[in-house]
C-alpha cells in the first residue's frame, strides 16, 4: 500500500468514525493519568504534510474530538491517526488541545474545567522535545488545584480548577500542562498527560475568606446581597455559606468548626 493510499484509508476511518485496520506505525496513543472524578476531552488538529502547498479549509478538517461526551463514554485511551487526506490535500497531526474537566458535587454544573495541550512539529530544539522510555512511552505532568468562591444569596460554594504544569525539576509552572514532540517520534508510541490534584484547596482570589485553624471563613462584606463580599480589614464579621450538598456552612472545608 503506497503512503498516499494508507493516508487516503486513514481519512476515510475518521470521517466514518468506524474502526479501521491501521497498521501500528500510523498512528499513536494518548492516554492520562488523572485523580478520581477527572476526566479530559481531547481535539486533534491537522496541517498539511511538510512541502505541501495545498490548503483544506476549516469547514472540511474539522477536530476528531476524543471524548466529547465524557459524561456518559469516557475513555482515557484515545488511538491518535498521525496522517490523513482532506480534499485530496496529505495532513499530519499538528496539536492535541487538551481540556481537563473536574466534578465536586452532583448538580450537572458542579465541575471545573482548565486546559492542557500536546505541540507536534517536524523540528524542535532538543531541550523542549519530549522523550521515550524504551517501552514506547512519554509522560508530561501537571497539578491541578481547586480554588472555591462563593455565589449567590445564600453564597453556595463553587470551585474552580486551575492547572499549571511541572517541569522537569518538579517545580509549578506558570504555564498549563503541556508536551511537545517531533511527528518522527510518534508512530507506534504512547504519550501519558500525568496530573495531580492539589492538597490544599485556595480561595478563588484574595481579601474574601480568612484562613483560621480548621479552614477559612467567609467574610461577610455588607451583607448577603454584596456578591463579592470583600474583608476590606474586617476579620471579626463572618458569613455563613452553602456547600454544594446543601448544607449551611461556617468553615470550609470541615462546615462546622
Amino acid at each position: 500500500m503506497t503512503r498516499t493510499l494508507q493516508r487516503l484509508v486513514l481519512g476515510g476511518c475518521i470521517a466514518l468514525m468506524a474502526g479501521c485496520a491501521i497498521g501500528q506505525s500510523e498512528t499513536f496513543t494518548f492516554t492520562a493519568d488523572l485523580p478520581p472524578d477527572f476526566v479530559y476531552v481531547a481535539a486533534v488538529y491537522y496541517v498539511p504534510a511538510k512541502g505541501e502547498t495545498c490548503t483544506v479549509p476549516t469547514a472540511d478538517n474539522k477536530a476528531p474530538v476524543f471524548n466529547y461526551k465524557w459524561r456518559e463514554d469516557y475513555k482515557p485511551n484515545a488511538e491518535i491517526p498521525i496522517y490523513r487526506t482532506r480534499n485530496g490535500c496529505p495532513l499530519v497531526v499538528n496539536r492535541i488541545e487538551l481540556e481537563i474537566y473536574a466534578t465536586y458535587g452532583k448538580d450537572r454544573g458542579d465541575f471545573g474545567s482548565d486546559n492542557a495541550g500536546v505541540s507536534i512539529r517536524y523540528e524542535m530544539d532538543d531541550q523542549y522535545k519530549g522523550t521515550f522510555n524504551a517501552a514506547g512511552e512519554s509522560e508530561f505532568h501537571g497539578q491541578c488545584q481547586w480554588r472555591f468562591r462563593t455565589v449567590g444569596l445564600k453564597r453556595r460554594i463553587v470551585k474552580l480548577l486551575d492547572c499549571k504544569g511541572i517541569d522537569a525539576q518538579g517545580n509549578l509552572s506558570r504555564y498549563r500542562p503541556a508536551g511537545a514532540y517531533i511527528l518522527g517520534q510518534l508512530p507506534g508510541k504512547t504519550v501519558r498527560m500525568k496530573i495531580k490534584l492539589a492538597e490544599e484547596e485556595r480561595p478563588g482570589w484574595g481579601d474574601t475568606w480568612v484562613k483560621v485553624p480548621g479552614g477559612w471563613k467567609r467574610c461577610m462584606g455588607k451583607g448577603f446581597d454584596d456578591q463579592r463580599a470583600y474583608c476590606n480589614g474586617n476579620y471579626t464579621d463572618f458569613s455563613t455559606f452553602r456547600m454544594p450538598d446543601g448544607r449551611s456552612c461556617t468553615i470550609y472545608p470541615g462546615c462546622t468548626e
